[in-house]
């Protein structure tokens, strides 16, 4: 890898992707005319440092644009992108059914046939697909799809950390299904390797707190035979997503007020996880308070990138600014809030890792005929009931096959060991600092200041995203970085 000085190449030509998945399949084959030492934005980079993505529609490469979901793939995403949330919670739809007016069986009937279609759609032509089971809601509810519509599916669980262990569920959901499942057990420096491996070939740049996770299931599934991947990501922002009273309280406490750094570093704050989680709440965005994470102050983007640009990262929000105004509720913020996390870093970790080894990505909870009814066709008391508990319709489609089941009340994740990580592979991913100097010159100095506070997850958290980073951005040899505009 390396950072030799180049010229930055005469009119790079300007590429938009249609990446959304509610709108199919993303195709990333025009990147390929983006030969080594094409300019890398460093408002992209300190995107991914402030909040683990690239806001959409920008890339890691200012001449590429995203159509994701909300940009419109016509529209030209360079001069003057316009951000509309097709999935608003209010207004509802004036045709969306009272309750009484529904009969039950008939609606869970007319949701499990619609979801056996969306996975028959979207994995045509996989010749042996494998599911990711996280043991939750959304994958259990596509499991008993899977099962039905393409039964020579194997399910894969990973076991990230010790906060949520469902393998065990998983397993026993899959299995009454007829489904074979296998589960992988989270290894750092195993995932670390895999994702270095495909960096050279991932098109684009993301740092979601699963990319590594990703790297490992995808690798894995690439290994055992697999040819594509099936997700159940993408139903949350039709469905609903109330907030609770915790979550909503730490929304509130986003003030964006200047933290002094050296708060983090007195103990015993530096010891917890909590303390510090808290004081770079107070000093964060509120919107980007939403986002999940532990992430880098704008001071200290400032800082790794050696030039005052953090600044113009946020104003990438301007963009989302009329949807989010429209957003009259927490729950309604919160969706715009999902769908741009989803098509920043959400859907990316999948596309590109799955871009990367050759297989194809499908995400059945995206098919278009499946989220328009359930948007427009289910009852609001089905979508969030009236304690607020989300997605009482698929909470119903597992009852009918399994009865009630402790899973179901809470949320799985492919968590991944981020202390674990920084144990193992710090000198390397300082090494990787030292040797991006030219692209990141902070960056060895912060690893320098923090070497002994990487046992608290708040730290260990920033240096995930400088794990995920450096390497991608060593591997475009000799790539400049563009001055970003005044």
């Amino acid at each position: 890898m390396s950072t030799a000085t180049a010229a930055v190449p005469d009119a790079a030509p300007r590429i938009k992707l249609s990446t959304s998945p509610y709108r199919g399949e993303a195709d990333f084959a025009p990147l390929s005319r983006l030969t080594g030492g094409r300019p890398l934005d460093p408002v992209s980079i300190a995107d991914v440092l402030r909040n683990a993505f690239v806001y959409p529609p920008h890339t890691i490469y200012p001449e590429v644009k995203v159509a994701v979901f909300g940009f419109d793939p016509e529209r030209d995403l360079h001069a003057a992108p316009e951000y509309r949330f097709p999935f608003r919670s209010s207004p509802a739809p004036s045709s969306r059914p009272a309750e009484q007016a529904v009969d039950e069986d008939a609606l869970l009937q007319t949701y499990h046939r619609l979801l056996c279609e969306a996975v028959t759609r979207s994995t045509a032509g996989m010749q042996a697909p494998w599911m990711l089971q996280s043991g939750g809601k959304d994958s259990s509810s596509l499991a008993i799809a899977v099962a039905e519509a393409r039964p020579d599916t194997c399910c894969l669980t990973y076991l990230g950390g010790r906060e949520e262990d469902e393998v065990a569920s998983a397993r026993a959901v899959a299995r009454q299904l007829g489904l074979r499942h296998e589960a992988l057990v989270c290894e750092p420096s195993r995932a670390y390797d895999r994702y270095l491996a495909m960096v050279p070939r991932m098109p684009l740049l993301s740092a979601d707190f699963a990319m590594l996770s990703y790297a490992d299931l995808t690798t894995e599934i690439a290994g055992a035979g697999g040819d594509g991947v099936i997700d159940g990501l993408g139903s949350d922002i039709y469905f609903g997503t109330p907030v609770d009273a915790r979550r909503s309280a730490l929304f509130r406490m986003a003030r964006d007020l200047p933290v002094p750094a050296r708060l983090f570093e007195t103990s015993p704050v530096s010891r917890s996880f909590v303390a510090c989680f808290v004081l770079a709440t107070l000093g964060m965005d509120p919107f980007e308070r939403y986002f999940p994470g532990s992430r880098f102050s704008d001071a200290e983007v400032d800082r790794l990138l050696g030039r005052p640009v953090a600044a113009q990262s946020r104003q990438r929000l301007r963009v989302f600014q009329e949807e989010l105004a429209a957003a009259n509720t927490i729950e309604a913020r919160k969706r715009v809030t999902l769908a741009i996390v989803e098509a920043g870093a959400g859907f990316p970790k999948g596309q590109y890792t799955s871009s990367a080894l050759g297989l194809r990505q499908a995400y059945p909870f995206c098919d278009a005929q499946l989220a328009e009814w359930v948007y427009r066709e289910v009852p609001d008391t089905q979508l969030i009931d009236r304690e607020g508990h989300n997605k009482p319709l698929v909470r119903k489609h597992i009852a009918r096959r399994f009865g009630e089941l402790p899973y179901v009340r809470a949320k799985g994740c492919f968590r991944f060991d981020l202390c674990g990580l920084a144990a193992e592979r710090f000198e390397q991913v300082h090494a990787f600092a030292v040797e991006a100097r030219d692209l990141m010159p902070g960056a060895a100095r912060w690893l320098e200041e923090y070497r002994g506070r990487m046992g608290n997850k708040f730290f260990a958290s920033k240096f995930y995203l400088l794990a995920v980073t450096l390497p991608w951005l060593l591997s475009r040899a000799g790539a400049p970085l563009r001055e970003p505009d005044a």
